[in-house]
């Protein structure tokens, strides 16, 4: 387990010059306390502060573009670190690669960017993928990585009640009752289900979300596909501003963070 990252001083920052890089990451979340570093259990953000400290033998900053939660997964995740030392890309993305190790984690690319950019700040869109396996048989090699639902699930319906979700509306519905958020009020750009064979995915894209946003809206998205409620009560369900009004909260197996906008 990596040990406790002391993030520099500003003033270090500076008379380091330290390079940026911006980094895109794959990860499997199924070990993981979430992304952000915590002191109860090994996170995304502490495994590659720790390889980036191994590397450079400075303590430095991996900053995220979202704060995947415990069991969340990505594809796609975006992350920016100051390194001491200014090597080609490539060889920043190998070095960390071999240094995170055994971790479930990948640095897919590393690029040179400007001191100004910074992966959070600078998002313009996120991208979430759902995946769902409706079937009897347990999933063998999708373990952790999928919501196992074995009752039959009505994807359009699932679909057509997502629609009344799009748009400019206050999710306190779809909010987690602890979410540090200062408001509630957010666009959703897309929600969209589609079924693949036995596979339902459920594709979200915003510019930001609240807590939990898409693991409640999933969970509520099942209850159409169950038949347990119509295609309108979502849009009630919405209108309501209430968490309780909605459904359950989705297991994080199934959620991957599959892209950052800039």
């Amino acid at each position: 387990m990596p040990g406790k990252i002391t993030p520099p001083s500003a003033k270090s920052f500076k008379t380091l010059r330290m390079p940026r890089f911006k980094l895109t990451i794959e990860y499997d979340g199924t070990p993981f306390v979430g992304w952000q570093r915590q002191a109860n259990g090994r996170s995304v953000q502490a495994a590659l502060e720790a390889a980036a400290r191994a590397y450079c033998q400075v303590d430095t900053v991996v900053q995220g573009a979202g704060r995947t939660d415990a069991g969340v997964h990505a594809l796609g995740q975006v992350a920016h670190v100051d390194l001491s030392r200014d090597d080609p890309p490539d060889i920043v993305a190998k070095a960390l690669n071999a240094l995170v190790r055994p971790h479930p984690i990948s640095v897919l690319k590393a690029e040179k960017v400007g001191d100004d950019f910074h992966a959070r700040f600078d998002a313009t869109g996120r991208s979430y993928e759902y995946r769902i396996v409706n079937r009897r048989a347990p999933p063998a090699l999708e373990a952790n990585r999928v919501w196992w639902v074995t009752g039959p699930l009505d994807s359009e319906a699932m679909h057509a009640a997502a629609q009344s979700l799009i748009g400019h509306h206050d999710f306190t519905t779809f909010r987690a009752t602890v979410c540090q958020a200062d408001s509630p009020i957010r666009t959703l750009d897309e929600l969209n289900v589609s079924r693949q064979g036995e596979v339902i995915v459920i594709t979200a894209k915003a510019r930001s979300f609240l807590h939990h946003q898409v693991r409640n809206m999933v969970g509520t998205l099942k209850m159409v596909g169950e038949g347990k409620w119509k295609v309108r009560d979502v849009a009630r369900a919405l209108e309501a501003r209430d968490r309780s009004a909605g459904g359950p909260t989705a297991p994080p197996d199934g959620l991957y963070l599959i892209g950052v906008k800039y």
